[in-house]
């Protein structure tokens, strides 16, 4: 790789760590082309975007993104690569259930929302998480749930409530 590639490289990785606000940091390490294939395959379905970079590239990359990623820095070591999603569980979905077939990919990292998880251990945390959406969803329907409550109990009374308030509201 010459210095140019290198540069543009670095360039193109600091501006996609600058903008995204989840990615995961994964060992594909030992995964036949086949295999390979298939996860990219995955990812692509997922809309999730799988780049293989060079460790000492990706530092300098964080070093001049602007963020702070911590301990990220220490998870690079040997083959990295990198995954880049607009929701932060789906890549830890993808990566269960890939590894259903598969012992790959091992994640080093991830960066959700400004927060840092290490280690592979922290899968199943990152695959439990809800999604804005899904939290957003959970609330409205727990604020509807006592209006509905209402309207049920009202509809259920074959109208007398509403029978007697028409009542009242012509006296």
């Amino acid at each position: 790789m010459t210095k140019e590639e290198k540069f543009s490289e670095i360039k193109t990785l600091t501006k996609d760590l600058s903008e995204a606000s989840n990615f995961y940091l994964t060992d594909i390490a030992g995964l036949d082309s086949k295999s390979t294939l298939d996860l990219r395959r995955a990812c692509f379905k997922s809309n999730i975007r799988i780049s293989v970079v060079k460790n000492t590239l990706l530092k300098k990359a964080m070093d001049d993104s602007g963020k702070e990623f911590g301990d990220l820095k220490s998870t690079l070591k040997g083959n990295t690569s990198v995954l880049f999603s607009d929701k932060g569980n789906i890549p830890a979905k993808l990566i269960k259930d890939f590894r259903k077939k598969f012992d790959k990919p091992v994640l080093k990292g991830a960066f959700i929302d400004e927060s840092i998880y290490i280690g592979d251990d922290k899968i199943d945390i990152l695959a439990d998480l809800k999604s804005k959406d899904e939290l957003i969803g959970e609330i409205i329907s727990l604020l509807i749930s006592p209006i509905n409550s209402v309207v049920l109990s009202l509809k259920s009374g074959n109208n007398k409530i509403s029978g007697i308030i028409k009542k009242l509201s012509e006296k």
